[in-house]
């Protein structure tokens, strides 16, 4: 009896004790209900410390998903849906948005005009999105440059 409760309390602390990492992206992960809006890039500084301007595709991440990971989402792609449209598009992460909710981006000027057929009076649209793009194509954020894998 005592063999098996040592051995129960044993197998208990080993789970008890294993890591648990929160805010890991998995790319099959499909966000939905999230919402997209846009924000004059240029000279407003990045949360990731990168160089972007207005016509580049890129995305704040809404801020529980951004500070999930100790901003560990800088540089990485974004595949995203206009659920309304069926427009997709891909984007790194390149900021934070504070006001955005889970599921939600603040996009670029030209990558929210991409996805709104050039509307800009909607202001804000439905979007679904997943981690990743269809080309391997990897953001390097130290030197603001694109690789293929």
């Amino acid at each position: 009896m005592f063999t098996q409760v040592l051995t129960a309390l044993f197998a208990a602390s080993a789970v008890l004790s294993a890591p648990v990492e929160f805010g890991k992206r998995s790319s099959n992960e499909t966000m939905t209900g999230g919402r997209a809006t846009y924000y004059t890039v240029t000279g407003t500084g990045s949360a990731c410390e990168l160089t972007v301007t207005d016509e580049d595709f890129i995305v704040a991440l809404n801020k529980p998903q951004y500070t999930s990971v100790d901003n560990h989402y800088c540089g990485e792609y974004v595949t995203i849906t206009n659920t309304d449209n069926g427009n997709t598009e891909t984007a790194y992460v390149a900021d934070e948005c504070p006001e955005c909710k889970w599921g939600s981006l603040d996009m670029s000027p030209a990558l929210f005009s991409a996805l709104a057929d050039g509307d800009f009076d909607l202001g804000v649209f439905p979007i679904s999105w997943v981690w990743g793009s269809d080309n391997s194509t990897t953001y390097n954020s130290t030197s603001n440059s694109t690789s293929s894998a």
